[in-house]
């Protein structure tokens, strides 16, 4: 678990499951997996066994620790919807989430059929508290059936991850999502991200009245080409609900 991070999006990190493998052209390089594989067969490192994926079960009360709130990205090393981690395990992240009300808890996968099956089935009665934020990425057109299967997910709160931006996302419905992040890759290899795809997803959250939150223009660095979109920072965020409470949460 980080306390910080260089994510513009969120406060920490934490990580109850690290390593994954690629199923879209938005994990062609994926910065987690270049970092792990840095410390490959470096005895005793955290990723000596590089990008394997590995279930972290000391790490899954961290959380807990923590009195202070904070906005808290799971698994920004992993895939908490990944095939191979046992439902039990992903139950034991959850528990561990709803006890830890005072975060807010953001996670994020590609495998949005398997999230959708998970969440309505651990939530049948009612929706995944308020606290907890699910999230899927699309970083083309042709990902978009991810959208459909987050709307279907029994949530409060519900958002993109346009990142990387690889190509246009063409219409795009908003339909009950309450936040879009975008940003276009890092990196060696990095595919440039067009202003007009960027444009596209922005207007479409302004016609929505969804928050939208411009990351940064990428490049060999994270920083390279700067957070700015049309001459300002967009760095808006869903409204709050306080937990507890039913409803659908403003954009």
């Amino acid at each position: 678990m980080a306390d910080k991070t260089s994510i513009e999006w969120t406060n920490a990190t934490w990580n109850p499951v690290t390593g994954c493998t690629k199923i879209s052209p938005g994990c062609d390089h994926c910065y987690a997996e270049r970092f792990s594989e840095r410390f490959r067969g470096v005895k005793g490192h955290p990723f000596e066994y590089g990008f394997d994926l590995m279930l972290r079960p000391d790490r899954v009360k961290q959380p807990l620790q923590w009195k202070r709130p904070r906005m808290i990205f799971v698994n920004s090393m992993s895939d908490l919807f990944h095939k191979d981690v046992p439902a039990g395990f992903v139950n034991s992240v959850f528990d561990t989430m709803e006890k830890a009300h005072w975060h807010t808890f953001q996670i994020l996968t590609k495998r949005s059929s398997l999230m959708q099956k998970f969440i309505n089935s651990r939530y049948v009665d009612k929706p995944v508290p308020s606290h907890i934020w699910l999230g899927v990425s699309v970083e083309d057109g042709k990902r978009k059936s991810r959208v459909a299967h987050l709307r279907n997910t029994n949530a409060l709160v519900r958002f993109l991850s346009v990142e990387p931006l690889v190509g246009p996302v063409g219409k795009l419905d908003l339909t009950d999502i309450h936040w879009v992040i975008v940003g276009g890759e890092s990196g060696p290899g990095y595919r440039p991200m067009r202003v007009d795809w960027a444009r596209e997803v922005r207007d479409e959250c302004i016609r929505a009245g969804v928050a939208f939150f411009f990351k940064q223009w990428g490049g060999y660095r994270p920083k390279t080409g700067g957070r700015e979109l049309d001459g300002r920072i967009w760095d808006e965020f869903p409204e709050p609900i306080e937990p507890d409470i039913g409803g659908v949460l403003a954009g």
